[in-house]
């Protein structure tokens, strides 16, 4: 039952992404998972709590988030299927729609693409300052371009593959849980001094969570840019993260780019390996080809779960 629920989600999101007349009227549903971790950092990521208590603390913020987000989705999940017998799945792929990126990713680095090629560098700034954590105040063009095409790399794994991955694997709590703890990960999960303690839980099960979708991420980025193999070889491991290097590196390797780098947070400036080889002064045409590779990926992810569908 998982496959049909898996493509009619994809489909949705392909279509529709979510919609701004949904996202006015009751915002994205991480938008709880958010409100629940500001709440509970809040009240217990304090200072004069010790470098233990704060870890514990976060990771019972965590156990709370996949509580709430695994019993909410089994629960409606099996209403759906009891209520509506063999049409239930139909319900069960649109609670499933917005866990999926798939057109908002696309849309958002398109728009940062646009903006470079109309010569807006200010507008291309602001659009990718939307999708990146990054300073992006002082980025030249190819700062900017290599932010989008890094941030499409990363969120093709994070916000489409991972969450198809545990859709198919444990339908609709299983999603929305990968949801929580990403969300989580986004906003916590941080090495600077106020977050090391408390976001530690987060960020090693996000690492968990994502580490079979980072790889066969790099594997769909590297068959659908016809290339990419020896620098996904040679630099995956150099990110700091165990999992974003995968995505990035076949990125890198498929469009002949170095991307990753240093790069500035907070006004302060990080010294990052490079990934990949070739130029790293890229433009509005280097995203699109980052496009077309992204494009063909996410096809292809449609193409495993219609196998599993008919395996199955």
């Amino acid at each position: 039952m998982a496959e049909p629920i898996t493509l009619t989600a994809l489909a949705l999101d392909a279509a529709f992404g979510w919609p701004r007349a949904l996202y006015r009227r009751i915002g994205h549903p991480v938008g709880l998972f958010a409100r629940i971790i500001t709440e509970c950092e809040a009240r217990w990521n304090r200072p004069g709590y010790g470098f233990a208590k704060r870890r514990a603390l976060g990771a019972v913020t965590l156990l709370l988030l996949l509580l709430v987000a695994g019993s909410v989705g089994l629960g409606m999940q099996r209403l759906l299927l009891g209520a509506f017998g063999s049409w239930g799945w139909v319900g069960v792929a649109i609670l499933a729609w917005p866990a999926l990126a798939q057109r908002s990713l696309f849309d958002h680095v398109r728009a940062v693409g646009e903006r470079i090629d109309a010569g807006n560098l200010a507008e291309a700034r602001r659009a990718v300052g939307l999708i990146v954590g990054r300073d992006t105040a002082a980025l030249d063009e190819a700062g900017v371009a290599r932010a989008a095409i890094e941030s499409l790399a990363e969120s093709f794994c994070d916000g489409v593959a991972a969450p198809l991955f545990w859709l198919l694997l444990l339908g609709l709590p299983g999603v929305w849980a990968y949801k929580a703890v990403n969300t989580a990960d986004s906003l916590i999960g941080h090495r600077e001094e106020r977050w090391r303690a408390f976001g530690w839980a987060a960020a090693r099960f996000d690492d968990l969570a994502g580490w079979i979708p980072a790889r066969l991420s790099g594997l769909l980025l590297c068959l659908a840019g016809r290339g990419g193999w020896r620098i996904l070889g040679r630099d995956a491991r150099k990110h700091a993260s165990p999992n974003a290097g995968w995505p990035e590196a076949a990125m890198a390797g498929a469009l002949g780019l170095r991307l990753a780098g240093p790069i500035a947070y907070d006004g302060v400036m990080h010294e990052k390996a490079w990934i990949g080889d070739g130029d790293s002064e890229v433009g509005g045409e280097e995203i699109d080809r980052a496009l077309v590779i992204y494009l063909r990926a996410c096809l292809m992810l449609w193409l495993i779960a219609g196998g599993a569908a008919w395996l199955l």
